[in-house]
């Protein structure tokens, strides 16, 4: 098949390329930036250029719905947040001939923004942390403040008094403030066809790397998070990718963090889970079988982005030589892990991008947001943008899960 992505920039668009090359399929990609991270690999034959997503969703749709017809494309792979925008034109899609897995968009907009999420998985009964869309009178810290819109951590503020809160609220008092709780990281991903979970993983993020990403991976059994998180594509007919992130404390899983996309999905691979696959058959209008892990404890890791993650957390040279050492013997916590992104075998261009990010922050730690910064504005979707989707769709929204041309 030809398949056509809708972004290129991310480290999921990446790890999708790789499954879906590796399966026979005839990949390309979208992004504003022609050296994106999907540049550099065989597995994406083209880039093509559009407008930067977050700025303007419709600009952007105008350009992917020509780059579909032009490219003669059997299917458009949903990678990002673009599935939001895709949500709330579903005719336009019909008309055009698109082959997709889309939600409905009252189903997006449900979880699209971290105040309607927890509202959502509040009314559902989904364990989360404490949490008020009314700073005054807050008193349990340390707290998390979130801008409603925000991807790759950005829009999250920690603040651990009164001051810092009310200081972290001056501009904005449209957000969401949210206990801290303890435990591990854990990223729970999932595919459904109209409401009937198909595919479920889950990993813990046992290496931070740049701006909070998980640089190093564990796959973990999450029982009462996917139960939840079935309950929760149950209740809105999801039809896609759907992924959440929980913290997961003695008592068990809190859910801090709903995505709807696809993260990631290369432990879930290698776990035996196929969510790329999954997705393709869902797009395609098929009724995939049901699949859990088959094998537990997985390890996998991304040296780009721990490379990088030790340029921002340390600040240090010593810090990223220690990282790539450790990566290069196959040491620590590099023992018995598989490369998620840049496999060495059969993709030699794949690994420029970590050649270029460790010399440039070896060079100077503080070049590493030179690498972070603007992947995420290609493909992000903005406050602004988010508002011109909302007022489109006030105008005459639509309304079921889009499958199929």
């Amino acid at each position: 098949m030809r398949i056509l992505m809708t972004d290129g920039s991310g480290l999921t668009a990446r790890q999708v390329a790789n499954r879906l090359s590796s399966s026979g399929h005839h990949v390309e990609a979208l992004a504003p930036d022609p050296f994106c991270l999907c540049r550099f690999t065989r597995h994406v034959r083209r880039v093509r250029r559009v407008p930067a997503y977050g700025r303007d969703p419709f600009a952007w749709l105008e350009a992917a719905l020509s780059v579909y017809e032009e490219g003669r494309f059997d299917l458009l792979f949903p990678t990002q947040e673009q599935v939001a925008v895709l949500a709330a034109v579903p005719e336009r899609l019909q008309e055009a001939g698109v082959c997709t897995a889309v939600p409905t968009f009252p189903a997006v907009a449900a979880v699209q923004d971290k105040v309607s999420a927890s509202v959502t998985l509040a009314r559902l009964g989904v364990p989360q942390p404490a949490a008020t869309t009314d700073p005054e009178g807050w008193g349990d810290f340390p707290a998390y403040v979130k801008a409603p819109i925000g991807t790759a951590s950005g829009g999250v503020r920690r603040v651990g008094s009164a001051d810092e809160l009310r200081d972290a609220v001056r501009t904005d008092r449209t957000v969401l403030v949210q206990a801290a709780a303890d435990g591990p990281l854990a990223m729970c991903q999932s595919v459904f066809d109209r409401g009937v979970l198909v595919a479920f993983h889950a990993n813990l993020r046992t290496g931070e790397g740049a701006n909070g990403g998980a640089s190093r991976k564990r796959g973990v059994r999450l029982s009462e998070a996917c139960y939840w998180l079935e309950v929760l594509g149950s209740d809105l007919t999801w039809h896609g990718a759907l992924s959440a992130d929980v913290i997961v404390t003695a008592s068990g899983p809190l859910f801090i963090d709903i995505n709807p996309r696809l993260v990631e999905p290369a432990n879930a691979w290698r776990a035996g889970v196929d969510l790329v696959g999954c997705l393709l058959e869902v797009a395609q209008g098929s009724t995939p079988a049901r699949q859990e892990d088959r094998r537990e404890g997985v390890a996998t890791h991304q040296l780009l982005l721990a490379v990088l993650g030790a340029a921002q957390q340390e600040a240090r040279r010593a810090a990223v030589f220690r990282e790539l050492a450790a990566a290069c013997r196959r040491v620590g916590p590099y023992a018995g892990s598989v490369e998620e992104l840049t496999p060495r075998r059969g993709d030699a261009v794949a690994v420029l991008p970590v050649v270029a990010a460790a010399a440039a922050v070896l060079l100077r730690p503080a070049n590493y947001s030179w690498f972070t910064s603007g992947s995420v504005d290609n493909y992000a979707l903005s406050p602004a943008g988010w508002a011109s989707i909302l007022a489109a769709v006030g105008g005459g929204a639509a309304a079921g899960p889009l499958t199929g041309p």
